[in-house]
């Protein structure tokens, strides 16, 4: 990866790159933005000029990392591209200050409309906008290249949008208007508080307290180590399935996403179901544990939650579920287990979760060799990779919606964002111990080890998930940016016992969190028995059902369950007694 390349590098600076940028463009109404190809806002005195060949070469293979050897550009589709330019520019040119607004929403405000010189900006920034990703994708490389370039501008487009900007925006400008000032004055509260915290806000962060008004789900921590405690909840149900569920959330954010509120309880909604339920969740890493690996969080935290969980119940065999990276951890833990001559896990769940990283969608422009080699250099000796990191990575992946739309909001318009769980649960970040990360990018995202039989070792044993022979239910979420719905389906090809898998509506967190009483969105059901190797042919011969895949699931999971037993009237045994009310310390440490 070429650290030069400012779209490229750490998420963390782009961060601090937006806040600075919005520094100074606060200092002076004045601020403007070049259009992307580098030339200034027309202003009526003639044609702006395309970039070169040449130009567009030296920049794209700057973008690529690659300026050895720089990219291609076909020169066919680009010609194509530049005729399709300058017919559409007249067309804007000619119509000068009678255009409307372009359909954007980012442009839907009254005052576009009114300020023929900010529909004119609007409309030319979108033609530039489409006219400079047409030549990203008349790249001639591989596909990694491809992406990469064309991600790289796509982010540049995004942060050069008029919007973004209060010289150009006409809707705050009319607000600055409207309210005498005071909108201006806000906004620069706004940024000054957030440039303190270090990144943009996207809630109001004080309408939230864990364990008051999210992750209140009733119950105790009934274990802890250093990784992680073990939260089991109270019954909701006189009788209760004999078989209990363990839910292993990503060890990249905080479990409560599974418990945010009471009506969209993922939790909640399994105990209502009549299974006795524990959760992990995971600690905070701080300097004590820079040293830690991913085989300690495989040995020490799932397959010793797999344990406690049993001694507390008295269950030979267990059910658990995995979400996201809690889903790649739960599959090598399995691995391991079965490797021993292990089972003491009767069915898995895997939601959003990648155990084959064939395809892991746009994540994958940035990771290469040299990346991981650098991150691997960097933990050597152990270390932390701070929680924001990670959560800056993924805003910008989506950076019209989780970063440009704050800062217009935030710092533009002197708004306060509205109180958002989800958004509060987003910015509640964790940090990561440096030689597990290392470990997960190389022997995951880069080779893709745990598909390979025998290519990795965990735990001092040959990771191999052909023995994983239980039945499991697998879920992906179709509009999944994060974990690709191929990505989610393809460890059908790796599992060997009864599989199901459902694709569900929506995005990485949106499709999973889905109450089943809001009779949103839908899921799809296709065979259980056939499962062709690409996802589109699953996805052609499947049934679309209404609501949510939550109903399905818990019919699948009462068939692994067993009878029902009276609920215990106590948390834990004499083994393991309560700790402390849940949510427990953990998940309230941050970052």
């Amino acid at each position: 990866m070429n650290s030069s390349n400012p779209w490229l590098s750490s998420p963390q600076e782009l961060q601090q790159a937006a806040l600075q940028q919005w520094s100074r463009m606060m200092k002076s109404s004045q601020a403007a933005v070049a259009p992307v190809f580098g030339a200034a806002m027309p202003q009526f005195q003639g044609l702006p000029q395309l970039p070169t060949s040449s130009h567009l070469t030296e920049l794209f293979s700057k973008i690529a990392g690659q300026t050895e050897v720089p990219v291609k550009l076909d020169q066919v589709k680009l010609a194509q591209i530049q005729q399709e330019y300058l017919k559409d520019l007249a067309k804007v040119w000619n119509a000068g200050l009678e255009i409307k607004p372009p359909q954007d929403r980012r442009f839907s405000g009254a005052a576009w409309s009114s300020n023929p010189m900010s529909a004119f900006s609007a409309a030319m920034y979108l033609l530039n906008a489409r006219t400079l990703m047409s030549m990203a994708e008349a790249v001639d490389a591989d596909p990694k290249t491809k992406a990469r370039v064309s991600f790289a501008v796509q982010q540049w487009i995004d942060a050069s949008a008029p919007s973004n900007f209060l010289a150009l925006n006409a809707d705050a400008q009319q607000k600055a208007i409207e309210t005498k000032g005071e909108s201006l004055a806000k906004g620069i509260q706004n940024l000054l508080k957030d440039m303190q915290q270090g990144y943009v806000s996207m809630t109001d962060e004080s309408a939230f307290e864990v364990g008051k008004n999210v992750a209140t789900s009733e119950g105790a921590v009934v274990f802890e180590n250093e990784f992680f405690q073990l939260l089991e909840y109270k019954p909701l149900t006189a009788r209760v399935h004999e078989r209990p569920m363990l839910f292993v959330p990503p060890s990249i954010n905080k479990y409560y996403i599974l418990d945010l509120q009471p009506e969209n309880s993922l939790i909640r909604y399994c105990v209502e179901q009549g299974m006795r339920t524990f959760v992990v969740s995971w600690r905070n890493p701080d300097q004590s544990c820079a040293q830690q690996t991913w085989d300690d969080y495989i040995e020490q935290a799932v397959i010793k939650a797999i344990s406690v969980t049993r001694e507390i119940t008295g269950a030979e065999t267990i059910n658990t579920l995995g979400f996201c990276v809690g889903g790649t951890m739960l599959g090598t833990a399995l691995a391991v287990l079965a490797a021993r001559g292990e089972k003491p896990v009767h069915s898995a769940t895997f939601l959003t979760t990648m155990l084959d990283f064939s395809d892991t969608g746009v994540i994958d422009i940035f990771i290469d060799e040299a990346m991981v080699k650098l991150r691997e250099l960097q933990f050597a000796q152990g270390g932390l990779l701070p929680g924001r990191d990670l959560a800056t990575t993924f805003s910008f992946l989506r950076p019209n919606d989780l970063v440009w739309n704050y800062v217009v909001g935030n710092y533009l318009k002197g708004e306060t964002p509205p109180p958002f769980d989800l958004l509060y649960w987003n910015g509640d970040s964790t940090n990561l111990p440096g030689p597990y990360y290392a470990w997960y990018l190389r022997n995951t995202y880069l080779e893709n080890r745990l598909v390979k039989p025998g290519a990795a070792t965990v735990c001092g044993q040959p990771v191999d998930l052909s023995k994983v022979d239980i039945p499991v239910y697998l879920y992906g979420s179709r509009e999944d940016h994060i974990v690709p719905i191929g990505a989610a389906y393809a460890s059908t090809q790796h599992l060997t016992g009864p599989k199901r898998f459902v694709m569900g509506a929506s995005g990485h967190i949106a499709g999973v969190i889905n109450p089943a009483s809001k009779g949103k969105r839908s899921h799809w059901i296709g065979s259980v028995t056939d499962f062709p190797g690409n996802v589109d042919d699953w996805i052609a011969a499947s049934t679309e059902h209404k609501g949510s895949w939550w109903t399905d699931w818990s019919q699948w999971l009462k068939g692994q369950a067993g009878a029902e037993i009276a609920a215990p009237k106590s948390y834990g045994n004499r083994k393991y007694k309560s700790i402390e009310p849940a949510p427990g310390r953990y998940v309230k440490a941050k970052a």
